[in-house]
Formats: C-alpha cells, sequence, structure tokens
C-alpha cells in the first residue's frame, strides 16, 4: 500500500501554514495486522486490518485544534488543514499550547532500539501456533474446555513532521500468543490465561509452554474458598504486580500535578517507599514493548529513576504540562491522532529485590497471595484504592487452597512505603514488577 511518508506529511503541514497557522504538527500512522483464533481446534476467526490514518495539530496563536482522518487524497488533506486551521481560530486561548521547544527535540542521532522484525507470518502459522497452545492447556489434568487461543502479528509506522524541522519514523512489530483454559469438578468451573507478546517473533515462549501454563492457572483455581475479613500480608504476583504502578504514574504525570489533583502533589524530593525501591522508566530498551526513539512530540527521550532508594525524583512532564510548572519536558508526551499529547512512561521497571516468591511467603507466614485482579478504585486526591482479587491463602510459608471473591483496600501512600521487592522479576510487557509484598492489608471476604 503506498506510504504515507514525510514529503506527503511536510506537505500537509506546509499547507497548515499558508492556510493561516502559525505552527503545526502531523502525523502519519499506517497499521497491518492479522489474528487467528481458534477453539476446541477448529478456527474460529481470522482477522485482519490495514489502516492508514494522518493526524493534523495546528496553532494559531496560542489556541490549537487536532483532526484527524483515514482519507489521504489531495483533496481529502485540503479539508483536513482548512478545517483544522479554522477550529484553531475558535478555540479558546491556552497559554501553555505550543510545539516542543527546539532544544528539546531528538534532531542528531537516534538509538537503534530493533522494534521491527521484518518476518510476516502467514495465516497458516499463526493458527498452528494456536492450536499448539490449546492442545496443551487442553491437555492439563482436570482442564475439562478451552475458552480458545489466539495468535497475532502486526507492524506498524508512526511518523511525525513538524514545522519546527522535526522529522521522525518508528516503525514497530508485535507478536503474541494467547491461551485460555477451563478446568472443572464437581463444585464448579475456574478459567487459566496465559499470554505473551514481543516485537520480535523468535522472543516469544514456545506455544505448548503458554498452553500447559494456561491449563495450570485454571486447574489450580478449582475448589476456590471465600475466607472471612481479615487484615494480612498480600503478596501480588510478578505478573500482575505493575498494576500498582498505575496509580503511581497517574499520581505523577504532569497534567494532574498542574491541576492540583495528585496524592502525590507534595511528595517531589521526598521518599515515598522504601530505600530499597527502584522505579526505571528506559524509552531505550531494545525490543522493548514500550520503547521509542523520542516521545511524540519529537522530544529527546532517556532512562531515568522515577523512584531512586524509594525518593520520587521526578514529574512526567510533556512540553504543555512542564511551560504550566515552570519545568522543562521529561520526554513522557504520548498521543493519538485525536487530540493533543498526554503524559505515559516507556518501558516501566520496578527493580527486583534479592527474595524470591518462596521466601517472600516465608517472611510473610501466613497471608494472600493475589494472582488476578479486577475492578480497580482509586480516589486520585487521597490515595485511597481498593481492588477486587482472587488468588490463594498461604500458611507457613506454603500455599494452602485458592481463594476468591475477596477486596484488599487501603491508603496507597501506606502501601507504597511498605512495599518490598521480590527477586522474581520477568519482563512479560511495557510495565514489569517482581511479586510484591505488603505485610499487612485490610482483606473484605464474605
Amino acid at each position: 500500500m503506498p506510504g504515507m511518508d514525510e514529503n506527503l506529511l511536510n506537505d500537509v503541514v506546509a499547507a497548515a501554514l499558508k492556510a493561516g497557522a502559525d505552527a503545526a504538527e502531523a502525523v502519519g500512522a499506517e497499521r497491518r495486522s492479522l489474528s487467528v483464533n481458534v477453539r476446541g481446534g477448529d478456527l474460529e476467526e481470522v482477522e485482519r486490518e490495514e489502516s492508514r490514518d494522518l493526524g493534523l495539530r495546528v496553532f494559531v496563536g496560542r489556541r490549537q485544534a487536532t483532526v484527524s482522518g483515514s482519507d489521504i487524497s489531495a483533496e481529502a488533506r485540503a479539508k483536513l488543514v482548512e478545517r483544522a486551521v479554522a477550529m484553531a481560530k475558535l478555540a479558546p486561548e491556552d497559554p501553555y499550547a505550543g510545539l516542543a521547544e527546539r532544544e528539546a527535540l531528538a534532531n542528531g542521532e537516534r538509538p537503534d532500539l530493533d522494534l521491527y522484525d521484518p518476518s510476516e507470518p502467514t495465516p497458516e502459522a499463526l493458527e498452528e501456533r494456536a492450536r499448539v497452545a490449546e492442545a496443551a492447556a487442553r491437555a492439563q489434568p482436570r482442564v475439562t474446555n478451552s475458552d480458545g487461543a489466539s495468535g497475532s502479528w502486526s507492524s506498524s509506522r508512526w511518523t511525525l513532521v513538524t514545522s519546527a524541522g522535526f522529522v521522525g519514523v518508528h516503525r514497530a512489530s508485535g507478536f503474541s500468543i494467547g491461551a485460555s483454559a477451563i478446568a472443572g469438578d464437581e463444585n464448579g468451573m475456574e478459567t487459566g490465561y496465559d499470554g505473551r507478546s514481543a516485537r520480535w517473533q523468535a522472543d516469544l515462549p514456545a506455544p505448548e509452554i503458554l498452553g500447559a501454563e494456561a491449563g495450570r492457572r485454571a486447574a489450580a483455581r478449582l475448589g476456590a474458598r471465600k475466607i472471612a475479613s481479615t487484615t494480612a500480608p498480600v503478596i501480588f504476583e510478578n505478573r500482575l504486580a505493575a498494576s500498582l504502578m498505575s496509580p503511581l504514574i497517574g499520581a505523577i504525570s504532569g497534567p494532574a500535578i498542574a491541576r492540583g489533583t495528585s496524592f502525590l502533589k507534595d511528595k517531589l524530593g521526598q521518599p515515598v517507599f522504601a530505600p530499597s525501591v527502584f522505579i526505571t522508566d528506559d524509552p531505550h530498551r531494545p525490543r522493548g514493548l514500550g520503547s521509542s526513539p523520542f516521545d511524540d512530540e519529537g522530544v529527546r527521550n532517556q532512562r531515568r529513576d522515577l523512584i531512586e532508594a524509594g525518593v520520587l525524583t521526578t514529574w512526567l512532564l510533556n512540553s504543555s504540562s512542564a511551560r504550566q510548572l515552570g519545568l522543562t519536558t521529561t520526554g513522557h508526551a504520548s498521543r493519538g491522532l485525536a487530540g493533543p499529547p498526554g503524559v505515559s512512561p516507556t518501558n516501566l521497571t520496578l527493580q527486583p529485590g534479592d527474595t524470591d516468591l518462596a521466601g517472600l511467603m516465608r517472611d510473610a507466614g501466613a497471608g494472600l497471595l493475589v494472582t488476578s485482579m479486577f475492578g480497580p478504585s482509586l480516589n486520585g486526591n487521597t490515595g485511597d484504592w481498593s481492588v477486587g482479587c482472587s488468588g490463594f491463602w498461604f500458611e507457613g510459608g506454603e500455599i494452602a487452597y485458592p481463594v476468591n471473591e475477596i477486596t484488599v483496600a487501603g491508603n496507597l501512600i501506606d502501601i507504597y512505603a511498605r512495599l518490598v521487592p521480590g527477586s522474581d522479576l520477568e519482563i512479560r510487557g511495557a510495565s514489569n514488577a517482581p511479586s510484591l509484598l505488603i505485610d499487612g492489608l485490610a482483606i473484605a471476604g464474605r
């Protein structure tokens, strides 16, 4: 399919300036993807997608507007430009709006992050992968059925051109496998899932390993009990522990700080975690699922310790929130095609401690190991947090029985201060953490 090269985007930017914009940035996003689902050993669905979209953000003085569309013909581009400039003229003034400062741009040498695997799997290859994963799940003891398995691939290209002279192209590929198993006995049914995504096909685990894990997880949940409400140590298993960082990211994002709606707004430069805790954000991790050579405003980005020896070192800023706070952007701008940039982290990692999961359970004695979470609720101003969970009760440092229908709750300022990282960090996505122990949390049961 004809690409949206930088010439086309340069033309759009030039047309916007000619139509009365003082500054403009154009983004081209192209994506191709293929996903295959199987269920019960049969092919269930094959989905192909090809898309090309164009986004344009224009500034007239301190007023801005963003428009996007998927028709990139010359006629449609001309209308897009006309509409964007007309909208910007009517928009309210925003004293902080504008392109990133030139000196912040990632012009010059950019790291090669190895994010693009050119191999394109056939639908048959993806189907085979999904079948193998599903068969491995169904072969596990006590697994009675499957909720299906999938194999997918995608390839994307993102090009950013601005009137400040920035041109950046970011290509990436993605491969994933997932399987979901159902285990059953006389008391009911339980499900288990395992899935993995990678930039390179060769980095995916074997589908039979992944399927077997989905089956094991389903079977291990059979006979889950409800427990009485209590306060006890809680360990969040590594594959979901990173979700404890998402309220942190919301609370240190520039826009929340600028609005004054963050439970961490007075904590910059202060200890928030124990001194053993380090949380890094690294946009330049090779093959990382959150990696990019520049941020979505074309700004230079770099590895940062957001939490260093427990201390909060920085806010996450894009140009607009940086201006509002009288600071400089940290290269965390993130945007789709519509709307101005927000902020987001890249590859976020809570660094491991030196105790494995078994060791954390031994240290805690008895308590709850959380293996799935749903419906989190957060008060962003106070840090009061609660989440629905299921998992396992452990006693004497050993798994005793599965438990479900539990809510865990506390205040994140208190939870973060007492959090102990385990040693079992596994890189599974863009946001990763080892198992995390909190020595005493309120558990609401039956």
